[in-house]
């Protein structure tokens, strides 16, 4: 009996030593937040604050992260997530007209959920796009983790497809990019970053649920 407490209480004492260690590493990282990574989190939270109130600023908002990420991503050598947030900002623009346009004064683009054919092509979409970030990352760059950094931003380009089309499951594919890219960033040095994600992964989390209401009450 003896033997088994003392095990549960060196078991418990080093969870608790590295849960501190975390921490404090967490704090450090925080602290040494560049201004230019501080301006991009700030940006991309009220992007999508923006995108769950179905405001059209979550483009113009969201074009200043992106661009900034760009930059950022190449220097931390996350390949595969500089290139997904120049897709941001590719499809931010696109997303801008389609949100844009209105038909008698009214807007033509509505919140819907995708059909069982629209779910098949945007699991094959996310399949085919981690593949290929994958084996490129992986024999074509000096990445260290290939295979986070494509799930990440393969998940990201599905999200952003989807979100340009105002379709509800974009927020799923967030919520998976979001629990993907905490880890990815931290250990890669960009704390503020990796906080960003967390909070993102709350507001994907609340804007599925106020985006689902929306589509009930215009179904009723």
């Amino acid at each position: 009996m003896y033997i088994f407490e003392r095990f549960i209480f060196l078991k418990s004492k080093s969870l608790l030593l590295n849960f501190t260690e975390t921490c404090s590493n967490f704090i450090e990282g925080i602290k040494g937040t560049t201004p230019l990574e501080f301006v991009a989190v700030v940006f991309g939270i009220i992007s999508v604050l923006y995108s769950r109130k179905e405001n059209i600023l979550v483009y113009p908002t969201g074009i200043i992260n992106t661009v900034i990420y760009v930059y950022i991503c190449i220097i931390a050598g996350l390949y595969a997530e500089s290139a997904v947030n120049f897709y941001y900002t590719v499809m931010s623009v696109i997303g801008w007209v389609m949100w844009g346009k209105k038909k008698e004064g009214e807007t033509v683009l509505h919140i819907t959920k995708s059909s069982g054919k629209e779910w098949t092509f945007s699991l094959v979409f996310f399949v085919g796009c981690w593949a290929v970030l994958f084996l490129v990352l992986k024999h074509f760059t000096n990445s260290t983790v290939p295979l986070a950094d494509g799930f990440a931003s393969a998940a990201a380009y599905t999200g952003m497809l989807l979100m340009a089309k105002k379709k509800l499951e974009n927020w799923i594919w967030w919520i998976v990019t979001n629990i993907a890219s905490i880890p990815l960033y931290y250990i890669k040095g960009f704390a503020f970053t990796s906080f960003q994600y967390l909070v993102l992964l709350g507001l994907a989390i609340a804007g599925l649920i106020t985006w689902s209401k929306k589509v009930k009450h215009e179904a009723n």
